[in-house]
């Protein structure tokens, strides 16, 4: 099983033009967000910019050089207070630094059979890692998947974005989800 520092460590060595990630679970616990989740619900304004700047920047010179992150984001609303969160101190910025984010809301849309329960990242169409949590959300580590596997998280990749709807329209028609006025 790959830990955090290996997981990032495979992803860079393997993405040379497309780097997908399928997420489902409603709250992800990782160091990555500091305090910023607890000062979000604290009602404290803004990401810590200090901390988020450089992943946005990594965004910006990754699309500059032509390489292409996309994600989908499978969820049930009524939003909880992380997915709020996630949607407005981290998909509002990820989105307008060039990562292309779209929102699968089973409460408004078919999730599709292909369309499987696990999150993973799918890398140039060539490499899966499957992403492991406990119940609440922490990341236990990363597996590899076997060669024979692909061609089903490649499915699940395909069905995910075309039922999904771009986060921007997705968040520009739920204000009531809205803690602060970022513009998206």
């Amino acid at each position: 099983m790959l830990d955090e520092r290996q997981l990032g460590n495979y992803i860079d060595e393997h993405y040379a033009r497309t780097l997908f990630r399928l997420e489902t679970l409603p709250q992800y616990l990782v160091d990555s967000d500091g305090e910023d989740y607890r000062r979000y619900v604290a009602g404290l304004p803004g990401p810590t910019m200090s901390r988020k700047q450089p992943w946005l920047d990594t965004l910006r010179v990754e699309r500059e050089r032509g390489l292409y992150q996309h994600r989908v984001h499978v969820w049930r609303s009524p939003l909880t207070d992380y997915l709020r969160y996630e949607c407005e101190w981290g998909y509002a910025y990820n989105a307008e630094a060039g990562e292309d984010i779209r929102v699968l809301d089973t409460a408004e849309l078919t999730r599709p059979a292909a369309v499987i329960d696990e999150d993973f990242w799918l890398i140039d169409d060539t490499y899966v890692v499957k992403m492991h949590y406990d119940p609440e959300g922490r990341l236990l580590g990363g597996s590899i998947a076997e060669p024979h596997e692909i061609q089903r998280y490649g499915d699940a990749r395909d069905a995910a974005w075309q039922a999904a709807v771009p986060f921007v329209d997705y968040w520009n028609r739920h204000r009531e989800y809205w803690r602060d006025s970022l513009v998206t």
